[in-house]
């Protein structure tokens, strides 16, 4: 089993980081730190490289910078970590992830939205809460 940090480079990440690292060391588990680049900004970077060079990305190097993404916090723990670096949608890609782990946390992080926000706009949180059967630690950086 696997603790899962699900990352997405933002204010959230440290916290979510540190539960991950405590949350390993009460149960003697190692850290995935997932991070995914998501199909809109896949198909953003696509769009610029072909406006710059007149080609599409290398798939090679977009899978070597999201797995460098997640290495990069993966080298801030101080407890075993692998890094994990996907591509398409976010929601879909950590749920499989933590499934095929069979994680035994996956840790999130969250962010304050008013009511409104919350019912008019997805949340990859929410959608990660309501479908999994992993347990799942939420943590709001404040």
């Amino acid at each position: 089993m696997v603790i899962v940090a699900a990352v997405n480079e933002s204010d959230k990440d440290e916290a979510v980081l540190r539960e991950a690292t405590s949350l390993s060391r009460a149960f003697d588990e190692p850290v995935h730190v997932v991070y995914v680049l998501s199909s809109g900004d896949f198909v953003e970077i696509e769009r610029e490289n072909i406006k710059e060079t007149g080609n599409a990305v290398d798939r090679d190097r977009i899978d070597e910078y999201v797995t460098g993404v997640a290495s990069e916090f993966a080298e801030e723990l101080d407890v075993p970590a692998e890094a994990v670096g996907l591509v398409g949608n976010v929601t879909d890609n950590i749920l499989r992830y933590a499934e095929e782990q069979d994680a035994r946390y996956l840790v999130i992080g969250l962010r304050k939205r008013s009511p409104t926000g919350k019912a008019v706009f997805g949340s990859v949180a929410q959608s990660i809460l309501l479908n999994t059967d992993q347990p799942v630690v939420s943590v709001l950086d404040r």
